[in-house]
């Protein structure tokens, strides 16, 4: 099994984890590490996973959602 580490600055609304959480979930990706950062408008996520897809298949899912700023 893979692991991959994410970098996600996205606005900070009240779904806005848990929609990110879904997607990953839903794209067959287990989150094995989360720190979260909430500034003024933003929040801030690492995020450690594991799966044996390719991480691309969830990078290009995550870049459609509305409140997502950057993604590394």
């Amino acid at each position: 099994m893979q692991q991959y580490q994410l970098t996600i600055k996205a606005g900070r609304r009240p779904e806005t984890l848990e929609r990110l959480l879904r997607v990953m979930r839903h794209r067959g990706f287990e989150v094995i590490g989360l720190q979260t950062e909430t500034r003024q408008s933003e929040i801030r996520l690492q995020v450690r996973l594991q799966s044996e897809r390719p991480v691309e298949l969830l990078f290009n899912q995550l870049a459609k959602l509305p409140d997502v700023m950057e993604l590394h």
